[in-house]
């Protein structure tokens, strides 16, 4: 198979993926693939060529699009996904202490957890805010 077609199923893959997460930096890395895939199209073998300018691209794309990114996902209206688990109830899945973070299930995902009191398998909680990668719960008497 050309490397062209493979740098352009890259590219299709990281798109979707991109748009389940809307990151936008996914998307940084498709036009990458596919500025390499130009490449080797116009010019074959040259790899070491094809991953530089690809890189570069990236890399421009990161750096100036940075702040229209940042702008976007605070902008009014812009809600993450995960934004919207705050007030959900979900179940303890595994023990959390007060020092160390459980995993709980909210809907039909698990997510780590960390909470103010200690959580046994199986308790109620509601989620009380989110982290990067860890909720805040508290448990749930309702």
């Amino acid at each position: 198979m050309e490397l062209w077609v493979i740098y352009l199923i890259l590219a299709g893959i990281l798109i979707v993926v991109e748009m389940l997460t809307l990151t936008f930096y996914l998307l940084w890395l498709a036009i990458g693939a596919i500025v390499a895939a130009v490449i080797d199209w116009f010019w074959p073998g040259s790899f070491v060529v094809e991953l530089v300018a690809g890189c570069i691209i990236v890399l421009i794309l990161t750096i100036f699009t940075g702040p229209i990114t940042r702008r976007f996902h605070s902008s009014k209206g812009f809600k993450d996904a995960v934004d919207e688990l705050v007030g959900k109830q979900g179940i303890v899945l595994e023990d959390i202490a007060a020092d160390v973070p459980g995993i709980v299930k909210v809907g039909n995902e698990t997510w780590s957890a960390a909470s103010n009191e200690r959580l046994l398998k199986g308790d109620s909680v509601r989620v009380v805010s989110r982290g990067s990668a860890v909720l805040q719960v508290e448990k749930w008497g309702g």
